[in-house]
């Protein structure tokens, strides 16, 4: 409590961006992590004071006492280092063109580092080796879940994922509220599992290049038909469609597509061979997510059902989607294996395919991420979360 105060912060955010440590029985010497503010450097001019310097920063003197142990409060010297709390008011995310997989992971880890409550784990790597990253976000027993880039050309969900989260971090620590929405309630009665990147290989394949398959550079070149241009490629780097790779009617998804490895709609030999799909069946196996949304581009629909065995409650939740985003929910529709025909089928919870912005091929230009993120904010995520 006393740390909550002193730096003007919700004290369920502090003690999630510490749990490794029991708030009840802290020692000496323990170091707290103080979510939403970085170290900042500065340099004693003449006449500076504690008090003055605290109240530039509108914290109290004992928050620079607590990052300065060693210095004398009323001795200090011109010259002299102090280490301030940087409240941290502004988006950490900035540039969302040509979104990679390593642009991506450099800002996991600003915010990791700044909002520590944001929780991460590896969840499975891709055929390319690279970490299937998941993260978290709350302290709540209701768990839902979003995830992005199955399809590699529809990257633009990604940044869209990603920007959400630091604008949810952000609201927490700066205690505002998103679209009229208080978050700290819905951070404490929520678990918001994420997976921005489905399909990392993919993605870079589709913004880098034939680079970007290493060693399977000749593999992709020939399955894309000799051409450089990968930005049609929605397929994992084996050619294998991610979400066509369930077993919820596979084996009818597979009579209507390609029999052979593709840039796009093969379903691959049998469900689940590819390491990024198995992960992402593994994560929904672990945890009891009450809503999963899986984002995709494009036409503006929201498709919510699976043979019947999506639950009564799915139309409520996507009939409040379709109000506050202007989406299209569309219950069945001719094409099975998907992730979200899976998770319906395994676990009778409400499940969604979230078809965002318009176009006539993805990738959708990045002109449109304003507007798709405005109406994914409130129409998708916020709501999953208040739901």
């Amino acid at each position: 409590m006393y740390y909550s105060q002193l730096f003007q912060l919700p004290l369920p955010l502090i003690v999630a961006s510490n749990s490794q440590l029991n708030p009840n029985l802290l020692t000496i010497g323990q170091e707290i992590q103080i979510p939403g503010y970085l170290p900042q450097t500065y340099t004693i001019k003449a006449n500076d004071t504690f008090w003055q310097i605290a109240q530039s920063l509108s914290l109290p003197v004992d928050a620079l006492l607590l990052l300065n142990p060693t210095v004398t409060a009323t001795q200090l010297q011109i010259g002299q280092n102090l280490i301030l709390p940087q409240k941290i008011t502004n988006f950490v995310i900035s540039d969302e063109n040509n979104y990679t997989f390593e642009k991506m992971t450099g800002d996991i880890q600003h915010l990791v580092t700044i909002y520590p409550f944001i929780q991460q784990q590896v969840i499975g790597k891709s055929v390319l080796d690279k970490d299937l990253i998941e993260l978290q976000m709350g302290v709540g027993n209701r768990q839902k879940h979003i995830n992005g880039s199955f399809h590699a050309n529809e990257w633009i969900t990604t940044p869209v994922i990603m920007r959400f989260i630091n604008e949810y971090a952000l609201a927490l620590t700066n205690n505002t509220s998103i679209r009229g929405l208080n978050t700290l309630p819905l951070f404490e009665n929520n678990t918001l599992s994420l997976v921005p990147m489905v399909n990392p290989d993919g993605v870079n394949l589709v913004l880098n290049g034939v680079n970007a398959a290493g060693n399977l550079e000749d593999y992709v070149l020939t399955l894309n038909n000799g051409s450089n241009d990968f930005s049609g490629w929605k397929a994992n780097i084996n050619g294998v469609d991610l979400n066509n790779q369930y077993p919820a009617l596979w084996e009818e998804e597979a009579k209507k597509k390609p029999t052979t490895p593709q840039p796009r709609d093969f379903p691959g030999y049998q469900p689940l061979t590819e390491p990024e799909a198995i992960a992402m069946a593994e994560l929904a196996q672990q945890k009891p997510f009450e809503i999963m949304n899986a984002f995709h581009t494009q036409g503006e629909v929201i498709y919510w059902g699976f043979q019947g065995l999506e639950p009564p409650v799915s139309q409520t939740i996507v009939e409040e989607f379709e109000r506050v985003s202007g989406y299209q929910p569309i219950q069945y529709v001719d094409s099975f294996a998907g992730y979200k025909d899976w998770f319906i089928q395994e676990f009778q919870k409400p499940g969604n395919t979230v078809e965002l912005g318009l176009g006539t091929n993805p990738p959708l230009p990045i002109n449109q991420f304003e507007e798709i993120y405005q109406e994914t904010l409130g129409g998708i995520m916020l709501a999953t979360l208040y739901l």
